[in-house]
C-alpha cells in the first residue's frame, strides 16, 4: 500500500476537502518554521514521531527536509535509538498493567 506516489494524489484529496487541507497545510507550515525550536531539531522531532508511528511517507519527507536543515547521519542514528528506548519504554510501563 505504500507508494510515495500516493503523495500525487494530496491535490484531489484537498479539492474534496478544500477548506480543511488549507487549514492543514498552514498548521503544518507553522508547526515546522524556524521559531524556539530551530527548524533542524523540529525535523528530527518529526523523525520521531515518525519511526513510531511508524509511517513511511513522514519518514521520507523529514528525513530529507532534516538533511536540507543540516542534520548529520550521527543525528539521524541518535533520534532512531531515542525512538527505541522510548517504544520499548512505553511497552515495558504498559507491563504493569499485566500486574497485580
Amino acid at each position: 500500500m505504500y507508494d510515495m506516489k500516493n503523495l500525487e494524489k494530496l491535490p484531489t484529496l484537498g479539492k474534496e476537502s478544500e477548506k480543511t487541507m488549507k487549514a492543514f497545510w498552514a498548521f503544518d507550515q507553522a508547526a515546522l518554521a524556524d521559531g524556539a525550536i530551530p527548524k533542524k531539531y523540529k525535523e528530527l522531532m518529526a523523525i520521531a514521531v515518525a519511526l513510531t508511528t511508524q509511517c513511511p511517507y513522514c519518514l521520507e519527507i523529514h528525513k530529507d527536509a532534516a538533511i536540507a536543515a543540516g542534520a548529520t547521519q550521527e543525528e539521524l542514528a541518535e533520534v532512531t535509538m531515542i525512538s527505541a528506548a522510548l517504544r520499548a519504554g512505553a511497552a515495558v510501563v504498559h507491563g504493569t498493567h499485566l500486574m497485580k
